[in-house]
């Protein structure tokens, strides 16, 4: 982009003004979301934040807020060819690395800043899998302090009962989203960066690990496996569900799925009553690994496709099918064979799961992609990288796995 180019174009504003009405109505009866318009915005920019909780959760943002909003999104969206293409043309996204520092990204919004727009972005990074607001990047406060705008908290609820990230289905069920506070630039300016984070996250903090609904389909556990990979039982281990049923395929332990977000035991005594619970555990269970003695024998082994990404323009697919082994301290594909890769965690500055089933590798200047079939964990990959990670750096007792 030129420096005389701007970011915003008229046709962002047309366009916002003649999807918004169609796009309500789909949200509305695809979801059941209420937005709340936030009729206080005036003329004025906002950055807004909002936790992340379903795929259309930016949408929920375009429908509280006039006008466009320009949103900070992963480098993967921008790597589908003509798809990313007709994206940048439309609504002009502003791309971002996750797990890195991209300093290309804050003199993009810098630049809408000074044109008059508005940004959004989620400081999760990443949809909850557990139904918790995850772990917000500090980098954020950072940003919000730089950018000097009102920053608006959008929080949404109710999405992880509708729509959870490991699931494909979405559930007949009701949420909402709505601006829960404003911070304006003279508050904040008082405040230091961990009082500010502090008070973002308490605006955007949603725990829906507890009884709610209901939220009905008949595949309310499907692909659970997605999210869970460790068994109160039996440690590290695979699930495979079916309908509102997850199992355990070590030890048969199964749990049934309720329209209620709760969890009830079927078989094996599941001590678990929501997600949240099992998730929390599933990290704390981690958190406890060595890594160091899992060295020998893989962890886990999978099959996916391994793709090399070119930022901001396609993928190149390198192996339709790679046969993959998660051990402690690295993974392999094809391993024993002439084409064997090795990616050693020591030497991988970041592992990021994104969607249902990818996980993005990142090695020196290159970025790599794995993508699995529809029960693939890609989360596992994650956290078992970053509790390697803090290990090694002598850092044993730090929780932060990834997300």
């Amino acid at each position: 982009m030129s420096k005389q180019e701007t970011w915003m174009k008229p046709r962002h504003r047309v366009i916002t003004a003649l999807v918004r009405p169609f796009l309500g109505t789909y949200c509305r009866w695809k979801y059941g979301v209420t937005v709340e318009p936030f009729r206080e915005q005036g003329d004025r920019q906002y950055l807004v934040l909002f936790n992340h909780q379903t795929a259309f959760d930016q949408f929920f943002v375009g429908m509280a807020f006039q006008g466009p909003v320009y949103y900070l999104a992963s480098e993967d969206l921008f790597s589908k060819g003509w798809i990313s293409a007709l994206l940048k043309w439309v609504v002009n996204p502003i791309p971002i690395k996750k797990q890195t520092t991209d300093v290309r990204a804050v003199r993009n919004c810098l630049k809408v800043i000074k044109e008059g727009g508005t940004l959004a972005l989620a400081p999760e990074g990443n949809r909850t899998y557990s139904g918790k607001t995850e772990y917000m990047n500090p980098a954020i406060v950072k940003m919000a302090k730089k950018f000097k705008l009102p920053i608006a908290l959008l929080r949404i609820e109710g999405g992880y009962g509708v729509h959870p990230r490991w699931s494909d289905v979405v559930r007949k069920g009701r949420m909402r989203a709505y601006i829960s506070q404003v911070i304006e630039p003279e508050q904040y300016a008082e405040m230091t960066e961990d009082q500010l984070g502090e008070v973002i996250r308490d605006g955007l903090y949603v725990d829906e690990g507890c009884s709610g609904g209901p939220f009905v389909h008949q595949k309310l556990a499907e692909y659970l496996e997605r999210a869970f990979y460790v068994c109160p039982h039996c440690g590290l281990t695979t699930f495979e569900s079916h309908d509102d049923l997850v199992q355990c395929k070590k030890c048969g332990m199964t749990a049934r799925y309720l329209p209620t977000r709760e969890l009830e035991s079927v078989q094996g005594n599941f001590p678990f009553r929501f997600t949240t619970e099992w998730y929390d555990y599933q990290c704390a269970f981690v958190n406890k690994l060595d890594t160091r003695n899992h060295v020998d024998t893989p962890l886990y082994e999978d099959t996916a496709a391994f793709s090399r990404v070119i930022v901001y323009k396609d993928k190149e697919l390198l192996r339709e099918k790679a046969a993959i082994r998660l051990y402690g301290d690295r993974i392999t594909l094809d391993e024993g064979t002439e084409q064997e890769l090795v990616f050693r965690f020591e030497d991988t500055l970041a592992f990021t799961v994104l969607g249902k089933n990818k996980v993005n590798i990142y090695f020196g200047d290159e970025l790599f992609q794995l993508k699995g079939d529809k029960r693939f964990n890609g989360l596992k990959y994650v956290n078992l990288f970053y509790r390697h990670k803090n290990i090694v750096k002598g850092n044993e007792h730090v929780e932060f796995l990834g997300l």
